[in-house]
């Protein structure tokens, strides 16, 4: 079955975190967001397809616009999140490489923000979501670029990770998965085999900032690692064996390491992204 390891994860532990912490992923990630959905270059009136929606960010920032749309998550977890936050869009809990999609509607784009990665086939994927646009119909999403490039996938997360006998494995690029397209070279290939036209991918840089008002974000940051699976797994494994007193002197040096990243009193870093547009033919 196509992307049966995405959508046990994301049907399981993967969605809990994100769902829990809605608040500090879309403000980390805000600037992404607004990115994808200048690149599409709506207008009101149109009509957009969310794929790997998530909770709804994106087309909460495109109904402000007058713009309508449908969110597709391989989670039924995520969908249901989403419905809640953005009533006045329809959220959809399917596998966007092998769903038929063209029987959501017609749509005048494509966007996601994240959500593109996951694909055992991308080929394939990129060629069913392109049956659903309409005519000279845009594509626009981010991807990560590669690992090194992007402390997101690190920082903190690497000091509960180190505890680990055997530590977890970091994510792979170009394996499925949030690096699944690092390459820019692959994103093209696999775009134009799916029958897009028009691609561009640029390289897209953006502070994520963690925190708000007296908030140094350092906190927030914390409770978002825990909520991801390698955070969850290393709670599961570190604190029994460690106590509480062990593993609250843990969580401390992880503190310690996301304090060293304080620019001008706030935790941020940079994301490493590619910002991909195409149209259909």
């Amino acid at each position: 079955m196509a992307n049966e390891r995405m959508r046990d994860y994301w049907s399981a532990v993967g969605a809990q975190g994100w769902v829990e912490h809605k608040q500090i992923f879309d403000a980390e990630l805000a600037p992404f967001a607004d990115a994808v959905l200048a690149a599409v270059e709506t207008v009101p009136g149109d009509h957009l397809l969310d794929v790997g929606c998530g909770t709804g960010a994106l087309l909460d920032l495109a109904a402000g616009a007058g713009v309508t749309g449908v969110g597709v998550d391989i989670s039924p977890a995520m969908v249901e999140a989403a419905a809640r936050a953005v009533p006045s869009a329809r959220f959809v809990a399917a596998d966007a490489q092998t769903a038929r999609v063209e029987e959501l509607g017609r749509f005048t784009g494509i966007v996601s923000r994240f959500g593109v990665m996951f694909f055992d086939d991308p080929v394939a994927a990129f060629a069913n979501l392109r049956g659903a646009v309409e005519p000279g119909g845009r594509l626009a999403f981010v991807a990560w670029r590669g690992l090194a490039e992007n402390p997101m996938f690190t920082l903190g997360t690497s000091v509960l990770l180190d505890r680990l006998p055997p530590p977890l494995p970091l994510p792979v690029d170009g394996a499925p998965g949030p690096l699944g397209l690092s390459d820019p070279d692959r994103i093209r290939q696999v775009l134009a085999a799916a029958g897009w036209e028009g691609i561009r991918v640029e390289p897209f840089d953006a502070p994520c900032i963690y925190g708000a008002g007296d908030s140094d974000g350092v906190e927030e940051r914390l409770e978002m690692i825990l909520g991801t699976s390698a955070g969850g797994a290393a709670r599961e494994a570190l604190q029994p064996a460690l106590g509480d007193e062990g593993w609250a002197e843990l969580l401390d040096d992880v503190r310690t390491e996301l304090r060293r990243h304080l620019m001008d009193g706030r935790l941020r870093f940079n994301g490493a992204t590619w910002l991909v547009t195409a149209r259909n033919a």
